[in-house]
């Protein structure tokens, strides 16, 4: 199952992180995207795109650029359930991932 490492990295009910409930969502839909600002540890990107029914994730210690000539180092994660498209908060001290989450940018990619 893809969100195994997910979720045995995480204390759900102490944390307002998403469990993933959520099925597949409907093949006539585009998938998603969703880049999100997360200062944990180190403040970084987390970038996330929607395939086969889950957040395949990267991590962007840089963040992104508009000079489409540099380059950034982005460090697959593990996979996230597509609820965590949506979500914003401060995850607790203490848990995996501590800081402040916010959403930078969304939408959907073919």
């Amino acid at each position: 199952m893809p969100l195994e490492e997910y979720r045995r990295k995480r204390v759900f009910g102490q944390t307002p992180e998403p469990a993933g409930k959520r099925v597949r969502r409907t093949p006539r839909k585009k998938p998603i995207f969703v880049v999100q600002n997360h200062h944990a540890t180190s403040a970084h990107y987390d970038f996330r795109l929607e395939i086969n029914g889950a957040l395949v994730s990267w991590a962007v210690p840089r963040g992104p650029s508009l000079n489409p000539v540099d380059k950034r180092l982005a460090v697959m994660t593990e996979d996230h359930p597509l609820e965590y498209a949506d979500f914003e908060g401060l995850i607790p001290e203490g848990h995996y991932g501590a800081g402040p989450m916010m959403i930078w940018d969304r939408g959907h990619f073919e």
